[in-house]
């Protein structure tokens, strides 16, 4: 089953800078004309209701749907080395799995849900932005930020600084809903114990020449990233490592990428909620420079289809085995 997230305004993921701000933020995106509202920005597809299991999988980044106001300056061909592209395509078993999976339509280069709210830097901006921003060491050095301003190759993005406007309405009509929609689909995992959740990625092969670090070896097929074991179980990332180097693949555990902001807003293992991070070497699947498949594509998709019945497997004999104690009261 396949349902679609579109200007579903609601309580479940309103941080607080929402409610200080929906009113600043309503009264710039009103502004816009509705044809540049979408109708699909998150896709979430669900396994056979008897078959569910408390697994969510995401892929925030693998949207390749550009939206008509994105204004940008640089090659099309530069911009979409920002995508993970066709990530969800190779964890599309996940529903059959008895998981749910939400992805992305838009891509992350338009607006980054996997970034806080408040990651913006206001140098990008033509106007005052209505509330406080935040942006990380990680933003201001590379330009990756809520909304991208260069590329993986530090090409600007724009020729323009861009309007408050323009922000507000990415952060209510893509950035939000993507946000809200996953915070569903855990909240539900979540309601009768404990919950899993894969976030799900793809690196580029020179992955520690874009983050401006000297590579100590080779990069690994799979890249684990449990924010140094603060976002999930250590037994779930080991059985999650292990699932993968049982079919041939090299795994590293939070080097060079230990996770991103969806990490720190849905994993808390004391909570029972496990969020681990995934990155597949974009060399095993893609033509980084086409951005088509390679043949061991279908390989690489089959071999994750295999993994997640083994997850599968984990997520009902934990599940069954540490059941989330009634105290504990799940908040938003």
């Amino acid at each position: 089953m396949k349902l679609s997230f579109a200007r579903k305004a609601g309580a479940l993921y309103a941080s607080a800078i929402f409610i200080g701000l929906n009113r600043a933020f309503t009264s710039l995106t009103m502004q816009l004309p509705e044809i540049l509202i979408p109708a699909t920005p998150v896709q979430v597809l669900l396994p056979d209701a008897a078959a569910a299991l408390p697994l969510v999988c995401d892929s925030p980044h693998s949207g390749t749907d550009y939206p008509a106001d994105f204004g940008y300056a640089v090659a099309t061909a530069d911009l979409r080395r920002c995508e993970d592209t066709h990530v969800h395509w190779l964890w599309d078993a996940v529903p059959q799995a008895g998981g749910t999976l939400v992805h992305a339509t838009f891509p992350r280069s338009y607006i980054d849900p996997n970034r806080d709210v408040q990651d913006i830097n206001p140098a990008m901006l033509a106007d005052a932005w209505p509330g406080p921003t935040t942006p990380t060491a990680r933003t201001l050095e590379l330009g990756m930020g809520l909304v991208a301003t260069h590329t993986p190759a530090r090409q600007p993005i724009y020729a323009r600084r861009l309007s408050a406007q323009e922000v507000a309405h990415r952060i209510e009509h893509y950035w939000r809903p993507y946000r809200q929609a996953l915070g569903e689909v855990l909240e539900a995992a979540s309601a009768q114990g404990p919950r899993w959740h894969l976030n799900l990625h793809s690196m580029p092969s020179n992955a520690y020449e874009r983050l401006g670090r000297v590579a100590p070896g080779p990069l690994a097929d799979v890249v684990l990233g449990d924010l140094n074991g603060r976002s999930c179980g250590s037994e779930f990332t080991g059985r999650v490592a292990e699932g993968f180097r049982q079919r041939g693949y090299t795994v590293a555990i939070n080097d060079p990428y230990a996770g991103q902001d969806l990490l720190r807003q849905f994993g808390a293992p004391s909570r029972g909620h496990h969020s681990l991070q995934v990155e597949i070497n974009r060399a095993l699947y893609l033509d980084e420079h086409t951005r088509e498949l390679l043949p061991r594509a279908s390989c690489v998709r089959e071999d994750i289809a295999s993994l997640l019945q083994d997850v599968a497997a984990y997520v009902r004999h934990a599940g069954a085995a540490h059941p989330t104690p009634s105290s504990v009261a799940i908040a938003h």
